[in-house]
């Protein structure tokens, strides 16, 4: 058995397959080279650079499974697969909590202006400290404020759970049954109930003090001109779940209104060439996609996506 992992695969995951006698690949294969070579394995791992779509699928019968390191499987043509034959797995577990981590690491930014900061301190620093100052010092708390949080799978509890710990009141959107509570552990290792607050979208977008998406890829942007007319003026909006899921030029139509006070994005329409003005907007927090890239989140990833691997290449 030889399985590309063509984005990567930690090194503790890649040992789990290789003991189980799985040869593993980790050279990366172009897209436009993959229909080509992709023939000499039995399966593909993914992350989010790599497509698997019906043409590759078709071009490689061989294919028994294909490993998606991560939650959102837009990059794959996950039924077609499975009608082939092919088995499709994912981890949605492992890097919710990265994922969540960086959603405040967006919102504490920008409450503080530190992206704003950042840009400008190395060239005014020293000749404007005082006006940079006085720029930056209306700064406010998140504890009291109000978190609205679109999509509440395993990512979105995850957020919740960080903003019920900071003191923020959580509202919830979803297709889905949400929970009316959620679990905490407080220092000590005290357990909580925290309540959480099912609405409406248009609740959310009129209460929210903060906007967060954790949905996976849609045809039709969640917030766009229609949802940016109703938010509340100064909204802060986070958006670490994918691109397309906001309509970018509401959303910098928005911010320049002032309407949304700042935007905090990891995801783009256009991957891996992001829109330069939206890259350029002093009112922007930028991150290149790396929700799930911290060192323990991949640990997780590698070694779960080997175990379902494992599992289905012995059956």
């Amino acid at each position: 058995m030889k399985i590309l992992a063509n984005d990567g695969i930690d090194p503790i995951g890649k040992k789990l397959l290789e003991d189980a006698g799985i040869e593993v690949d980790t050279n990366n294969i172009p897209q436009e080279e993959l229909a080509a070579k992709l023939n000499a394995y039995d399966g593909i791992t993914v992350r989010s650079a790599t497509k698997v779509r019906k043409d590759l699928i078709d071009a490689c019968p061989n294919l028994k499974i294909i490993g998606r390191g991560g939650v959102g499987m837009d990059n794959i043509d996950v039924e077609y697969a499975k009608s082939k034959g092919v088995a499709v797995e994912n981890t949605p577990a492992s890097s919710s909590l990265s994922v969540a981590e960086l959603v405040f690491t967006h919102l504490f930014n920008g409450v503080r202006f530190v992206y704003d900061a950042n840009r400008k301190m190395p060239v005014e620093g020293n000749t404007k400290f005082n006006d940079l100052k006085k720029t930056y010092a209306k700064g406010v708390e998140l504890r009291g404020k109000t978190i609205g949080i679109i999509g509440f799978g395993r990512i979105g509890k995850e957020t919740a759970k960080i903003a019920l710990g900071l003191g923020m009141n959580v509202l919830a959107f979803d297709l889905y049954d949400i929970p009316a509570t959620l679990p905490l552990e407080l220092s000590g290792g005290v357990k909580v109930n925290v309540p959480v607050k099912k609405v409406d979208m248009d609740e959310l977008l009129t209460k929210s003090d903060f906007i967060s998406l954790h949905i996976p890829f849609t045809e039709k942007p969640v917030l766009g001109v229609e949802e940016f007319e109703k938010v509340k003026n100064g909204v802060g909006v986070v958006n670490c779940s994918r691109g397309g899921t906001i309509d970018e030029d509401a959303l910098i139509a928005a911010l320049d209104s002032g309407k949304v006070s700042f935007a905090g994005l990891d995801v783009f329409d256009n991957e891996p060439k992001p829109r330069t003005d939206l890259l350029q907007h002093p009112k922007v927090s930028l991150t290149p996609h790396i929700g799930a890239s911290t060192n323990e989140a991949q640990e997780r990833i590698g070694v779960e996506l080997a175990n379902l691997i494992i599992a289905h290449l012995k059956n």
